[in-house]
């Protein structure tokens, strides 16, 4: 899907930007080579709009940062966009790039926070460092919106919400 496609070239251009090894080529996905794959122009704005905003112009500590935790019961595995580190305050600031929408509803956003709760918890865990000093947020790059979702829950919390959850 185009929007999968730009999302994935997108996260490839800022992995190569901040100078890592990119894990996948665009080129590589599925539907790569099907009519309508080639240049986007929508990804050259989605790059000037990210280079223009407020994490631009700013050098994360570490990118693409892979990490496994245990929640509750749970093995929950993931991969962290980019992490930032604030030397005067000791803070880390995990942020995941999104090329969509904001979400638009409280119910979306609660939903979503679960995610940058986890890579929270996970970032703490690899760093050596307590909870508080490590925030999360969404960079919504089309809208140029830094989203820092409130009352994120903890390890415990995290697992009492996948504990409430149906079995399959």
């Amino acid at each position: 899907a185009p929007h999968t496609r730009r999302g994935t070239a997108f996260h490839a251009w800022l992995e190569q930007r901040f100078g890592q090894q990119s894990l996948l080529d665009p080129g590589e996905l599925p539907g790569a080579a099907d009519d309508g794959a080639g240049a986007d122009e929508d990804l050259a704005e989605l790059q000037r709009r990210f280079e223009a905003g407020e994490w631009g112009d700013r050098v994360p500590l570490d990118v693409e940062v892979p990490f496994e935790t245990i929640i509750g019961d749970r093995l929950v595995r993931g991969r962290m966009d980019a992490v930032f580190h604030d030397e005067e305050s000791g803070t880390y600031d995990v942020v995941d790039w999104k090329t969509g929408r904001p979400p638009q509803t409280a119910d979306e956003r609660r939903a979503v926070a679960v995610q940058v709760a986890a890579y929270r918890i996970a970032w703490a865990e690899l760093a050596g460092v307590p909870l508080d000093n490590v925030r999360a947020a969404f960079h919504y790059v089309r809208a140029g919106e830094t989203v820092r979702p409130a009352d994120l829950l903890d390890a415990a919390g995290l697992a009492a919400l996948l504990e409430s959850l149906p079995e399959k």
